[in-house]
Formats: C-alpha cells, structure tokens, sequence
C-alpha cells in the first residue's frame, strides 16, 4: 500500500513548519531576557563562591573587629632600606640637537 503526496498535504507540512518557526522566535525573544539574567545571577553565585568566600569571610571578620573611624593598617613598610652606595653619582644632562 503505497500512499502519494499531495499538494494539500505538502501545503499543510509547510505552513505547521513556518508557524513552529515563528512561534519559537517569538517566545525566544519574550523569554530570553529571563533566562539571560537568570544565566548570570547563577555565574556570579559560583563565581563568588570559588573566588570570593574566603576573601568575604576574612572581610566580615576584619569589619567585626574594626570599630567605626578606626584607622587600621595592613602591612607596615619595611624599615631597613638602606641607600646603594654603589650606584655612583648622578650626572644631569642636556641633550644636543
């Protein structure tokens, strides 16, 4: 039993095609604002989580100890510098053109 195409039924193929196309891209473009900002607030959690938990947790420890107008600081400078007497002496000059 062999069954033949008709013209109808190509016609109707076409037409349900086209409007599963532009049905799609008409919800692609209601819902891909949604899904996009969903996308990145979902990176920048694992994002925080790989690279900023350890900082916030030293941060909100730091914040817990300092009190309001309190100067604190980090690293202090090191104190034996010495000045290279073995540079020589620094000659100022012109240049010629």
């Amino acid at each position: 039993m062999i069954q033949e195409a008709s013209a109808m039924g190509l016609l109707r193929t076409i037409l349900i095609i086209l409007l599963v196309y532009f049905g799609f891209k008409i919800l692609a473009r209601l819902f891909a604002p949604f899904l996009l900002r969903f996308v990145a607030k979902k990176a920048e959690q694992k994002f925080g989580e790989q690279f900023g938990g350890f900082k916030n947790q030293a941060n909100q420890k730091q914040q817990q100890k300092q009190r309001e107008g309190e100067t604190v600081i980090d690293k202090m400078p090191n104190q034996n510098r010495k000045s290279n007497e073995k540079v020589g002496e620094y000659i100022d000059y012109e240049e010629i053109d």
